[in-house]
């Protein structure tokens, strides 16, 4: 009896879950159709310095809020997207954007990757290159003979 009542209760419960989840972030309307989608991309590109992996559209933090009421008020001035990723970033540092720029002090996270791919390709090159040289390498006498040696044995038995 009460695992039918769960039953008939559960979509109203999973009802007010997704209720409460869409009301605990704001939807910004823009008159402008241009603004709106420039609104909706720049607020999925920024990453909350809250939340963990989470853009600024999806978190609810209220350092998100903050963030997405500062895109909007600078979208509404007619600020570049650009103009409004540099004053956000340089509120709240680098980390808010997915993608690191490439400075001096991102270089290193960018070149790090492939210069291990190549350095990795090199040395297997080497070793490669190694064991071909030893492989073409003619015995002397004394490695001839035991060679004769362990072949005989071997046709023996």
């Amino acid at each position: 009896m009460a695992r039918a009542m769960i039953l008939r209760l559960w979509p109203a419960l999973l009802l007010g879950v997704a209720l409460a989840a869409s009301a605990a972030i704001e939807v910004r309307h823009f008159d402008d159709p241009a603004l709106q989608r420039r609104y909706a991309t720049l607020t999925h590109e920024l990453r909350c310095p809250k939340c963990q992996n989470q853009s600024i559209a999806e978190s609810d933090s209220p350092i998100a809020a903050d963030m997405r009421d500062k895109v909007a008020e600078r979208l509404e001035a007619g600020r570049s997207d650009a103009a409004i990723r540099d004053f956000l970033v340089r509120r709240f540092g680098e980390y808010v954007l997915y993608d690191p720029r490439l400075t001096t002090r991102t270089w290193l996270l960018w070149g790090l990757p492939a210069a291990l791919v190549v350095l990795g390709a090199l040395v297997v090159a080497l070793i490669v290159r190694s064991r071909r040289r030893g492989a073409n390498r003619a015995l002397s006498a004394d490695e001839r003979a035991r060679l004769d040696e362990l072949t005989r044995r071997e046709e023996r038995s």
